[in-house]
C-alpha cells in the first residue's frame, strides 16, 4: 500500500465539541498505516477550493478502517468539512508526514502538551503510548472552559488543564501547569502553536530534556512540492545543502534542537 496516495472515503459520524470545533469520523483504509502525529490532506468538494486542508489525526481505529479529525472552522475549506453528513464521501491525501518517535518514551516518565488544535493528535499519541509502558502526563491548554476532547484522554494519562481566562485548571498556559504541578519529564512531545512551542523548546533546552515539537504550519502541496512550508534547521538538508526542512515530509514532527523558532 502506498503511503501517499488521493482515496475515497466516507464520513460515519460528525459533531460539535466546542464552538467552531467539530468531531469527524471517516471510514478509510488509511487507517491500516496510519501513525500518531501523521496528517491527512482534506479535499473540499466545491471547485473553487482545490487544494486540500492538512488536518491532524486524531484516532486510528484500524479494526474499524476508520480516522477520527477533531478541526477548527478557520475558512471556507473547514467550513465545509462542517457541514458534511454521514454517508457523503470525502477525498483524502495521505498518510502524510512523520510521526513522534515512540521508542524514545519506552519506560520513560513522558509529557504530552497540547494546545488549542494542537490538542487532537495528542490523543492518537496517548493511546499508542500506552503499549510502551511510559508514565504519561497530559497537559493542555484551552482558552476557555470549552475542554474538548479531555475526557477522551484521561483514558490514557493523568490530564492536566491549563486555561488562559482561569475558567477551568491552571490560568496561564501548558508551562504554567507544569510548573505548578510540579510535573517531571524525562521526555516531552508537543503540538500547538508557535509561541507555544519556542516556550517548550528553551524550557527543555534549559533542562536538557528531550523534546518533540509538531509544528503546525499552512501547507498548500502537503507532499513536499511546493516549498511552501518550509522552516529552517540547524542542519543542512542532504540534499539542498542549505539549513531547511518541509514541514510537510520530513516533518511535522521534530526533535526540538533541530529547528529554528
Amino acid at each position: 500500500m502506498s503511503k501517499k496516495r488521493k482515496v475515497w472515503a466516507s464520513v460515519l459520524s460528525q459533531r460539535m465539541l466546542a464552538p467552531e470545533i467539530y468531531d469527524m469520523w471517516l471510514a478509510s483504509d488509511l487507517a491500516a498505516v496510519a501513525k500518531a502525529g501523521q496528517f491527512i490532506g482534506v479535499y473540499p468538494m466545491d471547485q473553487a477550493h482545490l487544494l486540500p486542508r492538512p488536518i491532524s489525526i486524531c484516532e486510528i481505529d484500524a479494526e474499524r478502517s476508520a480516522l477520527r479529525i477533531v478541526y477548527r472552522i478557520a475558512g471556507a475549506g473547514t467550513a465545509e468539512f462542517a457541514s458534511w453528513q454521514p454517508g457523503q464521501k470525502a477525498a483524502l491525501l495521505g498518510v502524510l508526514g512523520n510521526g513522534f518517535p515512540l521508542q524514545e518514551a519506552r519506560h520513560k516518565k513522558v509529557v504530552l502538551m497540547g494546545g488549542g488544535i494542537g490538542i487532537p493528535p495528542m490523543l492518537e499519541l496517548a493511546r499508542e503510548l500506552a503499549e510502551y509502558a511510559a508514565d504519561v502526563t497530559i497537559i493542555v491548554g484551552y482558552q476557555n472552559d470549552q475542554l474538548f476532547l479531555k475526557e477522551d484522554l484521561e483514558k490514557y494519562g493523568r490530564v492536566l488543564v491549563a486555561t488562559e481566562d482561569g475558567s477551568a485548571g491552571t490560568r496561564g498556559n501548558v508551562l504554567t501547569a507544569m510548573k505548578a504541578e510540579e510535573v517531571e519529564a524525562e521526555v516531552i512531545m508537543a503540538c500547538g502553536p508557535m509561541p507555544m512551542l519556542r516556550a517548550i523548546k528553551a524550557f527543555a533546552g534549559e533542562r536538557g530534556i528531550p523534546a518533540y515539537i509538531s509544528l503546525e504550519e499552512r501547507m498548500a502541496c502537503g507532499v513536499g512540492a511546493c516549498l511552501g512550508c518550509v522552516c529552517k534547521t540547524t542542519r543542512k538538508d542532504a540534499h539542498s545543502h542549505v539549513n531547511n526542512a518541509r514541514i510537510c515530509t520530513e516533518g511535522p514532527v521534530f526533535e526540538a534542537g533541530e529547528v529554528d523558532i
